[in-house]
């Protein structure tokens, strides 16, 4: 085929391409105002708008056009392509292949439990009330066991979900690095437990009025380099990272009077996912070449900023003088080091998105134990809360009063997200490899967080990270960025030096 024609052919599946990027946008959109600002009555009716709209992207999504184009790329043998257009066709035929094979009647049924299983979800969560929500969860199970048939009929139903989320990953390959974990964390948050010296963090708590918090956490946004202009910041159940383009990217949080770190914290989490998005590559925003990786790629953007930055004793340094001035009295007695001691404190609790850098793995290994069960059919969903209970009161100590405090208080199965929550573990593992090399590359890192030059960090996670797009693997960026493939090893023996430290253990 001539070259001009082959070309030709690439700027055709391109604007397929740009098109469904845009719908998605859109589906985006819908997402954050259903989870922000959506009226309560309007549930039924957003479920239905959903579940239109996925239909329409999937019809786009296996038009014999958009096939025909791909196949005459994939066939032309061509050298005139750049790497990043070569990563295009390979997602547009990734795409088309997987989803030729659903239905379009299982791609709707799919969206619309999603988003009506968001309300349910949300109302049993406030009522403790489990059993309104496990005829939902029971559905979702069916179904994703019926998408995994149809979409990898070579691999376990668990393993199938678990490569939308993190592609060429499979329960062979991550249970033995979370059985790895689990070895190495169960005894050291229980010696911590046992430790004669438990740092201070009562000076945490307090009153914090939400207007001062929603200023602090803005202001820090922008100190890492969130671009508002292209972004915004509000209030949800569940923090989260969504809107619809790079352009269009939207972080919440939440609050509680009582004590302002947990929003911050959220913030700066959420914000490093914002800066992924809105470093994306420009000239192929709506292109899959500058899509995220993965999920665990983007957990170790977020993750990086929240531990491996505002966990370290630099950042209590560099902002002790600011917390104060927001909230006067508060911090009068304490150092930079107690503050820095008093956010790290390792205490089991129940809730996942408040726990501890240390205990949140333990929290992770739980769900992907409990989702494999669920799906080789060896735990029922009737059984879930007793043996959620039963696995945090062994590895963690501690066993949850209701179900809104166990098995109710995530939102991801509500939306049919299996396979998620391995990717946070994952990704701090990740997180934890980056921030090694970035130390060995940037001169005076902890000097700089001190002096608020965070310019340099973003700099290097952009080069590094978000303009690298999906040009490579996962283990190929690693490689690529550190030298070598995921080291569950370097995420150990960071914990084990940071906590032995703090709580003085040999």
């Amino acid at each position: 085929m001539p070259s001009n024609d082959i070309r030709d052919v690439y700027r055709q599946l391109v604007l397929k391409l740009e098109e469904r990027s845009r719908l998605g946008g859109v589906m985006g959109v819908m997402h954050w105002d259903q989870e922000v600002i959506m009226p309560k009555g309007a549930a039924d009716a957003r479920a239905k708008q959903m579940a239109a709209l996925a239909g329409v992207l999937h019809e786009k999504s296996i038009n014999p056009r958009v096939g025909n184009l791909i196949d005459k790329l994939t066939a032309s043998g061509t050298d005139e392509f750049t790497d990043a257009e070569w990563c295009n066709i390979r997602e547009a035929k990734r795409e088309f292949d997987l989803e030729t094979k659903i239905p379009k009647e299982l791609v709707q049924e799919i969206a619309e439990l999603g988003s009506r299983g968001h309300q349910v979800w949300a109302k049993a969560r406030e009522e403790n009330r489990f059993e309104d929500f496990a005829p939902i969860l029971e559905r979702f199970i069916s179904l994703k066991t019926k998408w995994a048939e149809h979409a990898f009929p070579d691999l376990e139903p668990y393993d199938a979900n678990l490569d939308i989320f993190e592609r060429g990953m499979t329960m062979e390959r991550l249970s033995p690095i979370f059985d790895y974990l689990k070895i190495e964390l169960v005894p050291l948050v229980r010696s911590i437990n046992n430790s004669d010296r438990k740092p201070d963090d009562s000076f945490l708590e307090g009153d914090f009025p939400i207007d001062k918090q929603e200023a602090l956490g803005n202001s820090i946004s922008r100190d890492m380099g969130f671009n508002f202009d292209k972004g915004r910041m509000d209030v949800s159940v569940h923090p989260f990272c969504g809107g619809g383009h790079p352009t269009d990217v939207r972080i919440t949080t939440r609050y509680r009077t009582n004590n302002f770190i947990e929003s911050l914290f959220a913030v700066i989490h959420e914000t490093g996912h914002g800066l992924y998005e809105q470093g994306r590559m420009e000239d192929s925003l709506d292109l899959p070449v500058s899509e995220p990786l993965t999920m665990a790629v983007h957990e170790s953007q977020s993750l990086f900023w929240e531990r491996m930055i505002a966990q370290g004793k630099s950042f209590s340094i560099r902002y002790i003088d600011k917390f104060r001035e927001v909230f006067p009295g508060f911090l009068k007695v304490a150092s930079a080091d107690k503050l820095f001691k008093a956010i790290n404190v390792c205490r089991p609790s129940f809730i996942r998105v408040e726990a501890d850098e240390l205990t949140y793995p333990i929290h992770i290994i739980l769900r992907y134990e409990i989702e494999k069960a669920m799906f080789d059919g060896t735990l029922m969903v009737k059984d879930i809360p007793e043996v959620w209970n039963s696995k945090m009161e062994k590895y963690l100590g501690i066993k949850p009063s209701t179900d809104t405090l166990g098995v109710l208080q995530d939102v991801h199965w509500s939306g049919g997200a299996f396979g998620y929550f391995p990717s946070y573990t994952l990704g701090a593992m990740y997180a934890c490899q980056f921030y090694n090399k970035m130390i060995t590359d940037l001169k005076d890192v902890p000097g700089r967080i001190e002096q608020g030059d965070f310019a340099c960090i973003r700099k290097w996670l952009n080069e590094k990270i978000h303009q690298q797009g999906r040009l490579y693997s996962p283990d190929q960026l690693a490689k690529k960025v550190t030298g070598k493939a995921l080291e569950p090893g370097v995420f150990i023996n960071y914990l084990k030096t940071k906590y032995n430290a703090i709580y003085g253990l040999n």
